[in-house]
């Protein structure tokens, strides 16, 4: 029977994203909700690891192999886990005696992996013994390798992000992506006021800060209890939404009356956020090939107060459905992504992630922006966004629509803020540059009346 304390679970977590490709929150809170860990300590303990693990992951691979002798890649999973969550407990947290994190990995592995216990032992006292010694890649022999091993990112995204952005901006966007990202909701503007309702949070004992660049947005810290069990969760008054999601929600700048539709609308969060732009009045169709999406759409819409709001279950690279073309002012084309603009909450996603995978994404997402043409308005707006730093899924899929599309044209929204639109007028934040996700968008309106 393995003991449930935070470490041992954080390499059951570990095992199930690495072999599974699963992503580690969902796991978290199924662990969390359980109530394995009854102290808070281990709870935070628990999370701490498992994150701090994924983001400098790189970097503790790359002192498991300097100190073992055999093949690494032909390590069990389980046991390179083992000994990632020792070393991370070695070299970045505080206040764990390294003999003590050797003692538990040892323990850990007699019971997961028997027989392998002396491999684990003999690698982590190494690591006691050398590790002030371990030589890392230098930047001036090889600047790629020292950014991908000391700032923790697989090779082949610091030299996409290098051809894209520069050394420099590569080098802070890495070392933002390890940082922890803050906690942000967006303040319902159907049942509350971003004032009022930071009033009523600090009234709970939260504390708050007014987002910088979006009139929703508030970034909570010292919570005296996890957000999705507060009261003015559950009576609808916020919704937990990263600063630049909201953003995107602002450049489609929907208005009271209009019809909308929301392409891939997923779980109905900036779903919900146009129907409080558009302060309950008009029509927005949310569709999204997964019923169970749209089912948790419903549900969200209905705590937080959204009617006007029409589900729709259909798969958005089909024909376009017949009684709804022509219909929309405004269309929403949220694209399924890489996701490597959340890097900082979903750090599991650049190991899971290869270039092969990223080739097959843009066309998907051309598919999805060509059949949401007939669904929109002649003079109608449309928008396309992604929460990635990439530009084969980004402008290059923007470029190539308007090329085949010389009835749409890019324009500049006056509702995003100067310092996101570059000189075509497209949206993108960085977390490093704004402190926020990494999103892109383009405003694309069709000519005519």
């Amino acid at each position: 029977m393995i003991k449930n304390n935070p470490r041992n679970l954080s390499v059951q977590i570990l095992n199930r994203v690495e072999e599974k490709q699963a992503f580690a929150q969902p796991l978290l809170d199924a662990y969390l909700s359980r109530d394995i860990l009854a102290n808070t300590q281990d709870r935070g303990l628990l999370t701490r690891i498992v994150y701090g693990t994924l983001r400098l992951r790189n970097r503790l691979d790359w002192v498991i192999r300097v100190l073992y002798t055999g093949d690494f890649e032909s390590m069990e999973p389980g046991i390179r886990n083992i000994l990632r969550v020792a070393l991370y407990q070695m070299m970045f947290a505080d206040r764990v005696p390294a003999y003590a994190a050797t003692d538990e990995a040892v323990r850990m592995t007699k019971r997961m992996y028997p027989g392998r216990s002396n491999l684990v032992n003999a690698i982590l006292r190494n690591a006691v013994r050398r590790m002030d010694r371990i030589k890392y890649p230098l930047f001036d022999e090889d600047p790629l390798l020292y950014i991908s091993v000391l700032h923790s990112h697989p090779l082949w995204i610091v030299k996409m992000w290098v051809e894209q952005l520069g050394i420099e901006d590569t080098i802070a966007l890495c070392k933002s992506n390890n940082e922890i990202p803050p906690l942000t909701i967006r303040a319902n503007r159907l049942k509350t006021t971003r004032p009022d309702l930071i009033g009523m949070l600090e009234d709970c004992g939260c504390g708050t800060a007014p987002s910088r660049y979006s009139p929703d947005g508030i970034v909570l810290s010292d919570l005296p209890s996890p957000v999705g069990k507060m009261r003015l969760h559950e009576e609808g008054y916020m919704q937990i939404q990263d600063e630049a999601s909201q953003l995107i929600s602002l450049l489609l700048d929907p208005k009271p009356g209009e019809m909308a539709l929301d392409v891939c609308a997923g779980a109905g969060i900036r779903t919900t956020h146009m129907a409080e732009l558009m302060q309950n009045r008009g029509r927005i169709v949310a569709m999204d090939i997964s019923r169970k999406k749209v089912e948790m759409s419903q549900a969200l819409s209905i705590r937080l107060g959204a009617t006007i709001i029409e589900p729709v279950v259909h798969d958005a690279t089909k024909a376009p459905l017949d009684d709804l073309r022509g219909k929309f002012d405004r269309i929403l084309v949220d694209v399924p992504c890489s996701g490597m603009g959340t890097l900082r909450r979903n750090p599991e996603i650049k190991w899971n992630t290869t270039p092969e995978n990223l080739k097959k994404i843009p066309p998907l997402q051309k598919e999805i922006l060509n059949r949401s043409v007939p669904y929109l308005k002649k003079g109608g707006f449309m928008v396309y966004s992604t929460c990635t730093i990439s530009a084969a899924e980004n402008e290059d899929v923007v470029k190539e629509f308007l090329a085949v599309h010389p009835d749409f044209e890019c324009i500049r929204q006056t509702t995003s803020p100067a310092d996101m639109l570059d000189r075509h007028g497209m949206f993108r934040t960085f977390p490093h540059r704004h402190g926020t996700d990494g999103f892109f968008g383009a405003a694309l309106k069709r000519k005519g009346e």
